[in-house]
């Protein structure tokens, strides 16, 4: 199976490694998107055709999208053939919604703290490499509406983390329960379980495969 792995806000190809080669070593091909997320004049057109043109045409593909790489993902659906769409503690867009909307449209409220919201349950040397491997995040895609009409028609998974500080499980639990209709599956661990929980994360992408 081919896999196509979509990076949140800031991130990277290398915040998907342990799954990355997790897949590979089952047999697996994997596609770790970089997106220009430093270029602010790259909108949300840009990201989708960056993983556009970075799968070869023909076979099916199974997308997961992280964190705000849902928005990303949603509209890569409707470029490529899509076997499955796995969203993973992922921000879901309505149709038409700009990124800047989605936070105010879903009540989502960032309290001030100085704890670390992403890498809390990783090693203090993993959190501070992935820490180092974090890009600056431009608003280049913010204000750009996902342009969509009805979620696209392939079958979708959503999985949330009970540790999440950046979407809270209670939360993204409601959120994607009211935007796709059937309620989130839940793993351990945090914002990133690629990192913390890659293990479960794999079993979760490979459940019969």
């Amino acid at each position: 199976m081919r896999f196509v792995l979509i990076p949140g806000a800031g991130c990277t190809s290398w915040h998907w490694h342990p799954v990355t080669d997790g897949l590979r070593a089952r047999g697996h091909e994997v596609i770790a998107v970089d997106l220009p997320c430093q270029d602010p004049s790259a909108g949300l057109a840009a990201y989708v055709d960056t993983v556009v043109n970075a799968v070869p045409d023909g076979e099916e593909v199974v997308v997961v999208a992280h964190s705000l790489g849902g928005f990303t993902g949603t509209l890569v659906c409707d470029r490529l053939p899509v076997k499955e769409f796995v969203l993973v503690t992922a921000m879901v867009p309505a149709p038409g919604e700009r990124i800047s909307e989605w936070w105010p449209n879903t009540g989502h409220v960032v309290e001030p703290s100085d704890a670390d919201l992403f890498f809390h349950d990783l090693p203090a040397e993993y959190a501070a490499e992935a820490r180092q491997q974090l890009r600056t995040q431009t608003a280049g895609p913010m204000n750009d509406p996902c342009t969509f009409e009805r979620w696209p028609e392939v079958p979708t998974r959503a999985v949330i983390t009970r540790d999440d500080r950046v979407f809270p499980v209670d939360f993204l639990r409601r959120v994607t329960t009211e935007r796709l209709g059937f309620a989130p599956d839940e793993l351990p661990g945090s914002h990133f379980p690629m990192l913390g929980q890659a293990d479960a994360m794999l079993e979760y992408l490979l459940p019969n495969r």
